[in-house]
C-alpha cells in the first residue's frame, strides 16, 4: 500500500518511535484493501510477550480490556492461556491499527491544517512507558510471590 508523504508523516507521528514505523507501516498496508479495513495476522513478538502490556504501550485500552477478560476466560480451557497467547502474537497489531485508525479520522475531523494534524497525532498517539514499568513491577511481584510459595512448600515439605 503505497503512502503519500503526509500518511507517512501522521503514521510516524502515532508510532512516535522511527526506528519502527517501516515495521508498522507494512502491518497496517495489509489491514486495509482498496481502503476497506480486514483483520490480518501480523505476527509481533512484542505483542506474544507483552500481552496487555503491548496493547496499553501502544495506547490501544479498549482491546487491553477486551484481551484483559479474554485471558480471565481462557483459564478455563485447557490450555487455554497459551491459545491466547499464540492469538494476541498475531492479532494484536491490528487493534493498534484500529486505534491508529480511530485517532487518525478524529483528528482530522477536527484539525484542516496538516501540520498541526501531525503535531496533535505525536501528542495523543505514541506510547506510555509506564506500561513498560507496570510490566516489570507485576512481573517482578509474581515471580517474587512464586519464588516464596515455592519456598515455603519445600519447608512445609522438609518438615514432614
Amino acid at each position: 500500500m503505497p503512502l503519500n508523504d503526509y500518511d507517512d508523516q501522521i503514521l510516524e507521528a502515532f508510532v512516535n518511535k522511527p526506528e519502527v514505523t517501516a515495521w508498522y507501516k507494512m502491518a497496517f498496508s495489509r489491514y486495509s484493501v482498496n481502503g476497506v479495513d480486514k483483520m490480518a495476522w501480523v505476527w509481533s513478538w512484542w505483542a506474544f510477550f507483552g500481552g496487555i502490556f503491548y496493547l496499553l504501550y501502544r495506547k490501544a485500552y479498549m482491546a487491553a480490556l477486551g484481551l484483559f477478560v479474554l485471558t480471565i476466560v481462557s483459564f478455563a480451557i485447557p490450555f487455554g492461556g497459551l491459545i491466547v497467547w499464540i492469538i494476541t502474537g498475531g492479532l494484536a497489531p491490528y487493534f493498534v491499527y484500529k486505534t491508529y485508525q480511530s485517532k487518525k479520522a478524529e483528528i482530522e475531523a477536527a484539525i484542516s491544517d496538516q501540520h498541526k494534524r501531525i503535531e496533535t497525532m505525536r501528542a495523543v498517539g505514541g506510547y506510555n512507558d509506564w506500561a513498560i514499568w507496570l510490566a516489570v513491577l507485576l512481573h517482578l511481584f509474581f515471580w517474587t510471590w512464586v519464588f516464596f510459595a515455592f519456598s515455603a512448600m519445600m519447608a512445609m515439605l522438609s518438615q514432614q
